[in-house]
């Protein structure tokens, strides 16, 4: 009888410790899930904002940038200065 009841009390701690492990088994998984959806969804939006950044360093960008917000314009004969080469007085730049 006291075998039976000993038996008993096994069984019942060991089915215990079973569904205890499945129910954190599941748990685990869930959680594993969750982490690769968050982990696709950073590669998506690094990918994007890769993309972003590269069409926001084109050259034709940057040049109109520089026009539009920085006031810049092409470098021309008509709007450069050239400095004499010898000991001219101060002022002697041509243009």
């Amino acid at each position: 009888m006291r075998l039976n009841l000993l038996l008993l009390a096994l069984l019942l701690g060991s089915s215990l410790l079973l569904v205890k492990t499945a129910y954190e088994s599941r748990s685990l998984f869930a959680a594993l899930e969750r982490a690769k959806n968050e982990q696709r969804r950073l590669d998506a939006e690094f990918k994007r904002l890769d993309a972003e950044r590269q069409a926001q360093a084109t050259h034709l960008r940057v040049e109109r940038v520089a026009r539009e917000k920085l006031q810049m314009r092409a470098a021309t004969p008509a709007v450069t200065l050239y400095v004499a080469g010898g000991a001219s007085a101060p002022g002697g730049a041509t243009r």
